[in-house]
């Protein structure tokens, strides 16, 4: 299997890196600069692409001319920013300058649909074609949280996802969205899962969390898919 992780270099995505993949597998993470240290799994492929996602149509196609030839599999696009002052009690929408709000829109939106829209092709000469986007309980309905651009952009993955499986149903595309709640990417993939799930005391997911799911999700044959997984903290109040 040929996976492609897009924001592959910190956090989440860099847990991703670590944890995804079977022996003879490849990984392609995607990020501005390569990180130093990174640990994959022992008999996975390891590739990298720089690539600056600010500029979307310029970074989709240094991506897909990275990995046109080989072919791809999955995309699982885990990039996005929030506002400066997001989930804290002093952010206040009316305060948010226009060209942080534009950031946010292209970097969480336009990027995503440019790159899928370039990369459909080499994706759907696979077998099993998948998309995973990481999405966020900000973009499910009532999600308690006032952050316009990021919970608008979070809203839009879910419909860019709807969008696709209905468009590329019959070509067998599995398209699946993570709502994610509050992480904790404090403590990486090499930090014991039991030690890592008690900061913030039961109110943040260590991200080993969200890794099995997704080597679940990636598990499943042609004949079905994961649409949606909400995946929030256990003592998260909003739900």
């Amino acid at each position: 299997m040929k996976t492609l992780i897009v924001g592959a270099s910190k956090g989440l995505g860099k847990a991703l890196i670590e944890g995804l993949g079977e022996h003879g597998d490849t990984l392609i993470g995607v990020s501005r600069s390569r990180p130093e240290t990174l640990a994959p799994l022992a008999g996975v492929h390891l590739h990298w692409v720089e690539a600056n996602l600010a500029a979307p149509a310029k970074a989709a196609q240094v991506i897909v001319d990275a990995v046109a030839e080989q072919g791809l599999d999955t995309l699982i696009y885990n990039l996005g920013i929030w506002e400066a002052l997001a989930f804290d009690p002093a952010y206040l929408f009316t305060a948010d300058s226009d060209d942080q709000l534009e950031a946010i829109v292209s970097c969480n939106i336009t990027s995503t649909i440019l790159l899928i829209k370039r990369l459909l092709p080499v994706l759907l000469k696979s077998a099993n074609p998948r998309i995973i986007l990481t999405g966020s309980t900000s973009g499910l309905p009532q999600s308690g949280r006032p952050e316009v651009a990021f919970g608008a952009s979070k809203f839009a993955l879910r419909g860019i996802a709807d969008a696709l499986r209905e468009g590329y149903r019959q070509q067998r595309l599995a398209v699946t969205c993570l709502n994610l709640g509050y992480l904790n990417t404090e403590d990486p993939l090499s930090t014991p899962r039991a030690q890592a799930a008690q900061r913030d005391e039961g109110h943040s997911i260590p991200v080993h969390d969200v890794v099995q799911v997704v080597r679940m999700t990636l598990s499943l044959s042609s004949a079905s898919f994961v649409k949606d997984i909400t995946l929030p903290a256990i003592l998260d109040e909003r739900f």
